[in-house]
């Protein structure tokens, strides 16, 4: 089943409180199976980049199937094929912490990206909005 409107919104929802309790000001993308963006929202105070950041992040990790940093580790070791990569899909990608793929069981329903901190808080804001929708 794909992921749905609700299962986004919960997800942004526990994203911005985790950033909140923080004290940090982040924007959030969810992106479904095929990197196309589901949802996004930007707190007040993110910076303005932050938002296509945040998606770029997303799509990278969706169409990839690989979180953030794992992500990057591909973009360093075949960096030209990674390029090429990305020069499909509607938004660039970027292969940076701070996003997640969305995976219930075996099946991937999508991903999130978060910019707006440094990469470590970007990555908790995440994990925490997946937690928010699968425990």
């Amino acid at each position: 089943m794909p992921l749905t409107h609700q299962q986004s919104q919960t997800l942004i929802a526990a994203a911005v409180d985790q950033a909140r309790a923080d004290g940090l000001k982040v924007t959030v993308a969810v992106v479904d199976e095929g990197g196309l963006l589901k949802a996004l929202a930007r707190m007040d105070g993110a910076p303005p980049l932050s938002a296509q950041i945040a998606e770029a992040k997303a799509v990278g990790a969706a169409v990839w199937h690989r979180d953030g940093d794992q992500l990057a580790a591909v973009q360093a070791d075949r960096s030209a094929f990674f390029a090429q990569v990305s020069q499909l899909v509607r938004v660039p990608m970027i292969a940076a912490d701070g996003s997640a793929v969305i995976r219930d069981g075996d099946t991937v329903l999508g991903a999130v990206g978060v910019s707006g901190a440094q990469p470590g808080q970007d990555r908790a804001c995440a994990e925490a909005g997946i937690r928010a929708i699968f425990g």
